[in-house]
């Protein structure tokens, strides 16, 4: 049976520095703020994977490990005026699209203040949410 100590040394090793990978800046990007007071943040989907393992036998002592991890935008959340928009970029399909506009609609009909959309906002959520920032 492997030596627990060399098990135990693999998984260290490989979940030291995690919690500096792994942040709350990791899963909600850095805040974007534009001058009309309109501010983006960008939602970011993680997860990873880990394995350790140990083997002695008739050998000097054998360890290996691994660990790979995958980050995706799943949405932007958009905030100004005092409203917030959450807009799903992850598994877009005609309905969800349709629903993501409907409170758009809603407001071009209700709302007296009919200014259009900054912009500097639509060109960062763009970026943002753009297929080539998606590296998976």
């Amino acid at each position: 049976m492997a030596d627990n100590n060399t098990f135990n040394a693999n998984v260290e090793s490989l979940f030291k520095g995690m919690d500096a990978f792994l942040t709350t800046k990791t899963v909600v990007g850095d805040v974007i703020k534009f001058d009309d007071g309109t501010i983006v943040l960008p939602l970011v989907d993680v997860s990873f994977g880990v394995g350790a393992g140990a083997f002695v036998e008739n050998a000097k002592q054998n360890s290996g490990g691994g660990m790979g991890g995958r980050m995706t935008p799943s949405s932007v959340l958009v905030i100004k005026d005092g409203c917030t928009k959450l807009v799903n970029v992850k598994n877009q399909d005609a309905v969800t699209k349709v629903l993501d506009m409907v409170p758009d609609l809603v407001n071009k009909f209700t709302k007296k203040d009919t200014t259009m959309e900054n912009p500097e906002v639509a060109k960062t959520v763009e970026n943002i949410v753009s297929p080539e920032n998606d590296k998976e």
